[in-house]
């Protein structure tokens, strides 16, 4: 078994899969493009579903490998075990119709075997089991096919298991899209089994899952049905913070070299005696990690090159704000002064700048967003401290010893106070809380909310593609709108398209004027009215900034990229897909401009019909 750094195993990775004919791309953002299906780019897949989907073919070919910056939180209370990330890099290899099982299955094989040194006498592997009974409506068969392969290179088929839909089966990265069955690898420890029924999958830390290679045979519809794809793709997935670690030897993936400057400054940070009384050390080493965790994660999306997320109450920018939050309620517990987020921000780009520059390029206004937040919240925890303090005080006075959880959601909804803390000062205090009330109010709270936003968030590229392709068009018309009323300052940070409306952020330092607004709708419709054609082509970075085109999110694209052009009025970098002629676009409608954040502004439109 190797010891590879996360460097040389990058490194070894691409290297490996271009000497099998793959060509290296860059990773994208972690903030997706035109998806409102996710928050955020959660697999390495996510940027590509356009090209497995076969709405156009990849300017790179059909054998692709890359790393790709991902970020998943719906486990987000679970970060502080041994395993658990809201951030990680993801290793891939991808076949857009090309190679298909043979290939993928036995290049695994080989690369753990040989690359990474483990004996084929640790691995184990599940295939799909199978869904259904033949001839019956939703019956998909068994994947024989992966485990017959898997036996051809030697391992036997006791260490070959047949796992169900809920283990074997990927997809979508959405609501719909590309999806099917895969094969797991496992390496074994050497553990005992826990049980008769231990297998991989399993969470008693005998098996450890190292790679997964999907076969993506089907599309989900928006119907829920899942249709033969009508093309083969492979997209397999390694984790590189979960490898460096196994590869080390080390119980944790916090205990590796990824993670050790960052654990170091947070130890170096933390006062030398106190700042932790009444935590055990378990309670100790939780908060280290969900700090370390929290930070990697937020440096990441606050230096993205796409940018456009900040701090706030609303989506991603909610997810943002809470991973920070968090940091900074660990920190108070460790006794860690006010001020650190920035701090552990440098460590971080430090660590990382080398393979992300944008982390050192962006890295000032990530740290002025850090600690703009953190103070916001050590605010919010000094208010929320005191009016605990007044609820205890009228409890013990009118000898009441439980907060009820009205007043504890009131405490957590009005005044920002995580529920987490109400209990530990009332533990404090000698009081109990009704979390039993707390979670009643939080449901109902959770019930009106998603109510209230249902249809926000209906599509995305894959559900409807005339529509968002149409409002992915106007986006590049308002763009440039907006650089002939505005000027040449106001770029894009981001969008976001459904079928209902779309939204553009763009940086300006106020709101726009009535007029401006009134000019920037005018030119969209004089552009849509003239007929232009929408062209693309395929060339390369240099030459399309030689042409004037705009590429606008930072230096992470490969080799060859899609070129869009829209008469003389648009010409930028974008892999699509648009609309042939602006006449399709019908007319255009800005329905909204607002504040985003500090020094962005969004505009909110819509389209009419052709």
């Amino acid at each position: 078994m190797n010891n590879l750094t996360a460097d040389e195993l990058r490194s070894a990775y691409l290297g490996f899969f271009e000497s099998k004919g793959h060509k290296i791309i860059s990773g994208a953002s972690v903030i997706p493009e035109n998806d409102p299906t996710v928050l955020f780019t959660t697999a390495g897949m996510h940027p590509l579903v356009p090209y497995l989907m076969g709405e156009m073919p990849h300017p790179a070919g059909t054998r692709l490998t890359d790393v790709q910056k991902c970020v998943r939180t719906g486990d987000i209370d679970e970060v502080g075990d041994s395993a658990h990330l809201t951030f990680f890099e993801m290793l891939g290899n991808w076949s857009l119709n090309d190679y298909f099982k043979k290939e993928a299955i036995s290049w695994s094989f080989e690369f753990l075997t040989t690359k990474l040194g483990f004996s084929p006498d640790q691995l184990s592997v599940t295939v799909f089991k199978g869904e259904g009974k033949e001839g019956e409506e939703g019956y998909i068969p068994a994947d024989e096919e992966a485990a017959a392969i898997w036996r051809s290179l030697g391992i036997p088929d006791e260490r070959i298991y047949r796992l169900p839909r809920e283990d074997n089966w990927w997809g979508p990265a959405g609501t719909t899209g590309p999806c099917g069955p895969d094969t797991e690898m496992f390496i074994d420890t050497g553990k005992p089994k826990c049980s008769e029924n231990c297998r991989p999958g399993c969470h008693c830390g005998k098996y450890i899952e190292i790679w997964n290679d999907v076969f993506m045979q089907y599309n989900k519809n928006a119907e829920g049905k899942y249709e033969p794809l009508g093309r083969h793709n492979v997209d397999t997935g390694m984790g590189v913070e979960r490898t460096v670690c196994m590869l080390s030897g080390a119980p944790t993936v916090y205990d590796t070299e990824i993670f050790a400057p960052i654990m170091a400054a947070i130890d170096a940070l933390r006062p030398a005696e106190g700042g932790a009384s009444g935590l055990c050390d378990d309670e100790i080493l939780r908060a280290r990690r969900i700090i370390a965790d929290h930070m990697r994660t937020a440096t990441f999306i606050l230096c993205d090159p796409k940018g456009g997320v900040k701090p706030g109450n609303v989506g991603a920018n909610y997810v943002l704000r809470r991973l920070i939050r968090r940091a900074v309620r660990y920190a108070r517990q460790l006794g860690i002064a006010p001020g650190f987020t920035p701090q552990l921000a440098d460590v971080i780009s430090k660590k990382y700048a080398h393979v992300y520059p944008e982390l050192a390029e962006n890295l000032a206004q990530c740290k002025a967003d850090l600690a703009a937040e953190e103070n916001r919240f050590n605010q919010t925890l000094d208010k929320g401290e005191a009016m605990f303090n007044k609820v205890a005080e009228q409890l013990k006075l009118h000898g009441q010893n439980q907060i009820s959880g009205k007043t504890a959601f009131k405490l957590y909804d009005t005044f920002g106070f995580p529920f987490e803390m109400t209990l530990e000062m009332a533990a404090k205090a000698g009081l109990g809380v009704d979390k039993e009330g707390f979670e009643e109010a939080n449901r109902k709270h959770q019930e009106l909310s998603r109510t209230t936003s249902a249809g926000s968030f209906k599509a995305g590229l894959q559900d409807n593609s005339e529509v968002v392709t149409r409002m992915h068009t106007a986006t590049h018309l308002l763009h440039a709108a907006l650089h002939k009323v505005l000027g040449p300052t106001a770029n894009q940070k981001g969008s976001n398209i459904t079928p209902e409306r779309l939204r553009f952020d763009f940086t300006w330092p106020e709101k726009m004027s009535d007029e401006q607004i009134k000019e920037t709708e005018r030119l969209v419709n004089e552009w849509i009215q003239a007929g232009i054609d929408v062209t693309k082509k395929t060339t390369t970075v240099e030459e399309a900034k030689k042409e004037g085109a705009m590429a606008l999110f930072g230096s992470k694209y490969g080799e060859e990229v899609t070129l869009y052009t829209i008469g003389d009025i648009s010409k930028e970098i974008c892999c699509g897909p648009h609309v042939a002629n602006t006449k399709e676009l019908g007319s255009f409608k800005i329905q909204k401009e607002q504040s985003s954040s500090a020094g962005v502004r969004r505009i909110k439109a819509v389209i009419g019909n052709m």
